[in-house]
């Protein structure tokens, strides 16, 4: 459990932003209603701490306090400058905070990168002096920063009200959604630890915040809501950091838009399918982070981390006065990933003597519709006792006969005798309010539908686990990079010839079967006597990259008589449809046993760096899109999970008496490629597509692969 002792001075050194003896409001005016005001008055009205100084050119003061011309006329030390003046000359006033000895600016105001080039520009002069003096930055174009701790007290924005002291912190890369989240919060009674609005990030970011609230004794759950990721690898090991181990707290996240893709990313499978924001969903996950759609489902899963212990599985008992609602519960409940589990017979007992004969003593616990508080009491203390249940929702519809505040005090009672977490939903509205309002003053998160209870149930559940879960090493796999460097760096930027890319290939240790770069149909017709089995001929050009819309894939050819007619055949229709096609030659290998496709592939994302994806071939991956993707290099339970996590996954397993497949080589062909994009820069797209997959006995093979690469 965190403490509740403030940072000590000069601690950390994001400390002055959120603990500064000292706060100069560049830029107040003494007009009512606008920001530089508010901000001031908010600053000077909500109980801070330390002392407070308006730089205002021209006025005496503001609100009775005396003010100053330039912040270096204050004769004193300042710790935090809020800067309200307009964008176009706050570079001379953060000139002036670091000649002062500022050490962290609040950037209020607007007019930089976020109105095109000119402001781009006045970004970066205002970052370029905040590194020289070292000042650190919050903004611009920002919300400012509320500090609820009692040693602090300070309300550096423009919010229209001091939030509620409480344990969850928020970040937001929005100011707009900040007045609409505080008011929310406000009329829901959450109270909030820190609160910041960090606009452009010129300075500090998201990640450099959230390694602050992870060291925050205030601080138990961190919710951020992101307009863009700039620096995703970053934000991924923070979190991970975070989210696992001692002191390990959650992070629950929205994250609006689309990941930023390059205009070229829809040359392979891989690119078109990485465009979309599956990326950012299992990248998050992969790092620790709930990611949310919505405000209510952040408070929702918020509260319940905050208010209620860490449960110990997934099993859930629903208590209800009406049969509809627990119905609906268990459903939502199972399609979500927790479970209903049978009660225990001294449960069962217990419930059998305390409910009348019509209730249902079965998990969901029906005490129906004329239930008063003494019912829902027996019910709630049998469950809860019973080691079958982690965790209890309790659901009431309001009837005439319903005691509402009564029952709910017998819900707080019942809570007090158990370390289990516990949810309510009392539906409805303004009858079941005063039962509500008893809930929310002993820290039982309500909701208002029951659905939403079990999403935050869940959410719970998830964390707990990650946090526990033990963090997996990275192996590093036997390969020849030395041998794949120097084939790439022999290439040319664009796509490598498939000689090239099945060298790269073999070199990292996939199962690349024998071929043979040939250039004249006698070298074709003498390797495939040496395999002395069904041949495949494959054109080479860099001018071809769809070989079977030009007929330049012959397959299944027997002997080399076959091998050399089908060369002559290919290079005549190829050079007829495209003559100016520069022909290396072509590949010859063996024809692949037939078996399942599957699809692995590499890109270079511009936010997460590598991504690795996975998927079934065919109609699997081009119409249905089933694929899974992680952050390359990737860990062997990682590289499970992926080939677990496809919908199509019971194909490869041996599904209606089919042969399964060699699962275990295609998980470790995740691993490679992971290894082989981490190592190799250069490479910014590859799909092999598809890897032929066969059973254990027979093994995998690459049938077809394409490797993009950088200048």
């Amino acid at each position: 459990m965190t403490t509740d002792q403030g940072p000590k001075s000069d601690s950390h050194p994001l400390d002055t932003i959120f603990y500064p003896k000292s706060v100069a409001v560049l830029g107040v005016t003494p007009t009512p209603d606008t920001v530089p005001n508010d901000i001031f008055r908010n600053i000077l009205t909500s109980g801070y701490t330390g002392v407070l100084y308006p730089v205002a050119p021209f006025k005496r003061s503001i609100y009775a306090v005396k003010a100053y011309r330039y912040v270096l006329d204050i004769p004193d030390e300042i710790d935090q400058a809020v800067i309200v003046y307009p964008g176009n000359v706050c570079h001379k006033a953060v000139q002036q905070c670091g000649e002062k000895g500022v050490k962290s600016i609040i950037m209020i105001s607007a007019g930089f990168r976020e109105v095109g080039p000119e402001g781009v520009k006045r970004e970066a002069a205002v970052k370029e002096i905040c590194d020289q003096y070292d000042m650190k930055l919050i903004g611009p174009n920002c919300l400012g920063v509320i500090n609820t701790d009692p040693t602090s007290m300070l309300n550096a924005s423009f919010a229209r009200k001091m939030p509620a002291a409480g344990r969850i912190a928020f970040l937001s890369q929005s100011g707009a959604l900040c007045t609409a989240v505080l008011d929310y919060a406000l009329g829901k009674g959450i109270g909030f630890s820190k609160f910041v609005s960090f606009g452009n990030k010129a300075g500090v970011t998201d990640i450099d915040l959230m390694r602050y609230l992870h060291k925050d004794p205030k601080t138990d759950v961190i919710l951020i809501y992101l307009e863009e990721l700039r620096d995703g690898r970053g934000l991924v090991e923070a979190a991970r950091e975070i989210t696992r181990g001692p002191g390990a707290k959650p992070i629950l996240l929205i994250k609006s838009g689309r990941t930023p893709q390059g205009a070229d990313a829809a040359a392979s499978h891989t690119g078109s399918l990485a465009g979309e924001d599956v990326i950012a969903d299992a990248v998050l996950k992969e790092a620790g982070i709930i990611r949310v759609d919505t405000i209510d489902e952040l408070f929702n899963s918020a509260i319940m981390m905050t208010y209620q212990p860490p449960p110990r599985g997934r099993r859930l008992a629903i208590v209800t006065n009406a049969g509809g609602p627990g119905v609906m519960a268990t459903d939502a409940a199972v399609n979500m990933g927790l479970e209903i589990p049978r009660f225990g017979e001294e449960t069962t007992n217990r419930l059998k003597t305390a409910l009348p004969a019509a209730a249902n003593i079965k998990n969901p616990v029906d005490v129906i519709g004329d239930a008063r508080a003494d019912r829902y009491s027996a019910a709630i203390e049998a469950v809860l006792d019973d080691d079958n249940v982690d965790q209890a929702l309790v659901i009431l519809t309001p009837q005439s006969m319903t005691d509402i505040e009564a029952i709910a005090e017998c819900v707080v009672t019942g809570h007090e005798r158990t370390d289990k977490p516990l949810a309510c939903s009392f539906m409805g509205g303004r009858d079941v309010q005063a039962g509500i309002d008893i809930l929310q003053a002993a820290r039982i998160p309500h909701y208002i539908l029951p659905e939403w209870a079990c999403g935050a149930l869940l959410d719970s559940n998830t964390f707990n686990e990650w946090k526990d879960s033990p963090e997996p090493s990275l192996e590093q796999l036997d390969v020849n990079a030395g041998t794949a460097r120097a084939i790439i760096n022999s290439a040319p930027a664009g796509y490598m010839s498939e000689d090239q890319c099945l060298g790269v290939l073999g070199a990292y240790g996939f199962p690349v079967p024998p071929y043979r770069l040939c250039t004249s149909g006698d070298q074709a017709a003498s390797f495939a006597k040496e395999l002395n089995c069904p041949a495949v001929l494959r054109i080479v050009s860099p001018d071809i990259v769809h070989k079977f819309e030009v007929k330049g894939v012959a397959l299944d050819l027997n002997g080399p008589q076959a091998v050399r007619q089908a060369w002559d055949e290919m290079m005549g229709h190829v050079a007829r449809i495209m003559p100016k096609a520069r022909i290396i030659g072509a590949i010859v290998r063996p024809m692949i046993p037939s078996g399942k496709e599957v699809i692995l592939g590499a890109k270079r994302d511009n936010v997460f760096g590598p991504i690795i994806m996975f998927g079934l071939g065919g109609l699997f991956v081009e119409v249905f899109k089933d694929v899974t993707f992680a952050l390359a290099p990737v860990t062997a339970p990682r590289a499970a999970s992926m080939v677990r996590g496809v919908k199509a996954y019971e194909l490869l397993t041996g599904a209606r008496g089919t042969e399964a497949a060699d699962v275990q080589g295609i998980e470790e062909c995740i691993r490679r490629l992971g290894q082989l994009v981490s190592d190799h820069p250069r490479i910014t797209e590859l799909d092999i597509n598809p890897l032929l997959v066969g059973s254990a006995d027979v093994g995998n093979s690459v049938a077809d692969v394409r490797i993009r690469l950088a200048p």
